[in-house]
């Protein structure tokens, strides 16, 4: 069959299987990178496997990969290393491993958390929060920190950070069921924050509960700046896609609101795509900006807080997934790979790309 014809029997697919938009489109023929800083990005990594987090430890990467894998990229040696789970990797779309974060000390300890959806009989399945421990040439699950983070066929959510207050960060989708974002008891469509060991800090801003934000629709990016403020991006339905400014146990409207409407006690996004649509995945911060990026965007975009303006700094290189500030660095994955994009032999890609400050 040929590349096209192939690539739009599965954009059909994925059209008639999302209901209209969901966080990606196709990617166009042509993905040479065109910069808009003056440099031009070095490509470290070839032909990853849906690639979802970019991690760092001195001069090692890691990027998660759907699949089941977590690349490192050490002095130009790349090594794909299974990742052994306790429960079944699901394979449905937007579905596996997706956030990858590494402990602190990860250099002694040897140890990382991941966010993966399983698969939980009768066609069902769940995303849980779990440790993960390096092991010889892979990884190994250790202890369970949440589990039943509500899942379906789309809205996983998945992100996870670590905090500049020590606490473990997670995203979750609404599962497709936008009535439970508003819902504090569910976990689904939400921002999670926990203690390094699962446990509910005493802080939080409902008793007994991991729920730190809600009324979100499918959040898949968060970043704090340099005085601990906390942002994120997040989908919408069909455009309207959101940046938003995070404040512990406020009420982010979906499925209420999107966009410029308002509803007492709900928050408006600090900035969002209007009929226009990016679907934003990863998130950084550098010197005042954010950095993310856009799925259907097909770009990496740059936010500037101060005064409230969205530019493209790469475009043409197709979806980008996950984006990493580290040193004076960006790095950045694209995302073509997923059976929503029209990859190249070579794709996926982990790029870098010089800042000038």
């Amino acid at each position: 069959m040929k590349r096209w014809l192939l690539f739009f029997l599965m954009a059909a697919l994925t059209l008639t299987g999302c209901n209209g938009k969901e966080e990606d489109s196709k990617t166009g023929p042509d993905k040479e990178v065109a910069g808009a800083l003056g440099e031009d990005p070095e490509v470290l990594v070839t032909n990853l496997h849906s690639p979802w987090s970019i991690q760092k430890d001195g001069n090692t990467m890691y990027v998660s990969e759907r699949t089941g894998s977590i690349v490192e990229w050490d002095k130009g040696k790349l090594t794909r290393q299974p990742v052994e789970l306790k429960k079944t990797l699901s394979s449905k779309a937007e579905a596996g491993l997706l956030g990858f974060v590494l402990t602190p000390d990860f250099s002694e300890s040897r140890r990382a958390y991941a966010y993966y959806t399983y698969e939980g009989g009768s066609g069902n399945s769940i995303n849980r929060i779990v440790s993960l421990e390096k092991v010889d040439d892979g990884w190994r699950e250790r202890e369970t920190l949440i589990d039943g983070i509500p899942s379906g066929d789309f809205h996983h959510g998945g992100r996870l950070k670590l905090g500049p207050d020590g606490s473990l960060y997670a995203t979750t989708g609404d599962a497709k069921k936008p009535e439970i974002a508003q819902k504090i008891d569910s976990l689904g469509g939400k921002i999670l924050r926990m203690n390094l060991d699962g446990t509910i800090p005493k802080d939080n801003p409902f008793g007994n509960s991991y729920v730190y934000s809600y009324g979100h629709r499918n959040p898949q990016g968060l970043a704090w700046d340099d005085a601990g403020t906390l942002y994120e991006s997040e989908h919408g339905e069909y455009a309207h896609d959101e940046i938003n400014e995070i404040d512990p146990g406020k009420n982010y409207g979906w499925p209420e609101i999107e966009g410029d409407q308002q509803k007492p006690d709900m928050i408006k996004p600090l900035t969002h795509s209007g009929e226009n649509t990016w679907a934003p995945s990863g998130l950084a911060y550098l010197d005042g900006k954010l950095y993310i990026a856009a799925l259907r965007g097909e770009s990496l975009k740059q936010y500037d807080i101060q005064s409230r303006k969205m530019a493209d700094i790469f475009t043409n290189a197709g979806r980008i997934r996950d984006v990493y500030v580290d040193e004076g660095f960006l790095y950045f994955i694209s995302n073509n790979t997923d059976g929503r994009g029209n990859p190249d032999e070579k794709d996926d890609k982990l790029y870098r790309l010089p800042l000038s400050r």
